[in-house]
């Protein structure tokens, strides 16, 4: 008797702690999700012309990495990954439109760094790309290390961790430069082509994008060797909302694990109905009420999967094609750095 009203305590200390845990995961803020399914659409900052990231096509639907980060919430959310409305933004508009709540979340080729989560009252739910700085050249120009540009003239956007890191990387190297600060990206693409300035400096990835649009001078154009920072890029949203935030980072992660687990977009539902894996069954809601901890569907991933793929399925749609290896972007357990927490 003793040993069965032990159990049935400590069952009932378990459940007071689950529902103080969800309760403090929910909190008494504002309520992201319940704003979205009013408004039937997710709202989504992303920049405003960067390919393999975020880039409309001629008939203005957008396409990329952080677009389909964008669309995989929607289906978590919502059910339906095609219900986002897509805000492009520059690099000074973002944080204030996030901040005000134009933006339901925002996912902008944006580095995740200790003073934009304590200063901004902002949270970042994960890392969608690793990405460091580097610097572009002209070819003719026959510079071939960043330490060739003692005395050069940079492009860089304002208002970015890329203006810091240059200042920092000069500074370092004891070598002079000068700025050609330049807000929009468009802008300063083409004043680093007109001759404008001797290097432009951006996330490598953004400046391997540049470089795979040129139709017939891209190879007028070199990424010098040196990366001179870390920029891990992902998903931010506002403090205070957990839940929603809970919602940003699993499903981040749920396609992570997917890609590990072989869950693609072609057989998922098959996977849902026959996998005998126990990780699979949880991830896909066979097992467990993790969906509806977050006040989701169980069967939540199966809804991303199937609409907007794995982590995998998305770096080949969008980062492939702009000549961008997966690199330290693959699997843990392929030599990468992107790794998901136990889904259970």
């Amino acid at each position: 008797m003793t040993s069965i009203r032990t159990r049935l305590a400590g069952l009932a200390a378990a459940a007071i702690l689950v529902a103080a845990g969800q309760a403090l995961a929910q909190g008494s803020g504002p309520d992201t999700s319940a704003t979205i399914r009013s408004r039937g659409q997710l709202v989504c900052g992303v920049a405003v012309n960067a390919p393999g990231f975020a880039l409309p096509d001629s008939r203005g639907e957008f396409h990329g990495l952080d677009v389909d980060t964008c669309r995989a919430v929607a289906a978590a959310v919502l059910g339906d990954a095609n219900k986002v409305r897509f805000v492009p933004n520059t690099t000074v508009q973002r944080f204030p439109m996030l901040q005000s709540g134009e933006l339901d979340i925002l996912v902008r080729n944006t580095t995740w760094s200790m003073a934009r989560e304590t200063q901004l009252g902002l949270a970042f739910a994960g890392i969608n790309f690793y990405d460091g700085q580097g610097f572009m050249v002209r070819r003719n120009s026959g510079v071939t290390s960043a330490a060739q540009l003692d005395g050069a003239t940079v492009c860089v956007q304002p208002g970015t961790t890329t203006e810091l890191n240059l200042t920092d990387y000069f500074r370092t190297h004891n070598m002079r430069f000068t700025p050609v600060v330049i807000e929009q990206a468009e802008e300063i693409r083409a004043a680093f082509v007109a001759g404008r300035c001797d290097a432009y400096t951006n996330d490598a990835s953004s400046l391997a994008s540049f470089r795979a649009t040129r139709t017939t001078d891209a190879n007028d154009f070199v990424l010098l060797p040196e990366i001179i920072s870390k920029e891990p890029l992902g998903p931010a949203v506002r403090k205070g909302d957990w839940r929603f935030f809970d919602i940003v980072r699993w499903t981040l992660f749920a396609q992570i694990a997917a890609e590990e687990l072989g869950v693609t977009s072609a057989n998922v539902e098959e996977m849902a109905r026959t996998s005998t894996n126990p990780d699979v069954q949880r991830l896909l809601g066979r097992t467990g009420d993790l969906g509806q901890s977050m006040g989701l569907s169980n069967d939540w991933v199966v809804k991303v999967i199937r609409q907007v793929g794995n982590y995998g399925e998305m770096y080949e749609r969008n980062i492939t094609p702009i000549g961008i290896p997966r690199g330290v972007n693959n699997l843990w357990n392929r030599g990468g750095l992107h790794y998901a927490p136990p889904v259970r």
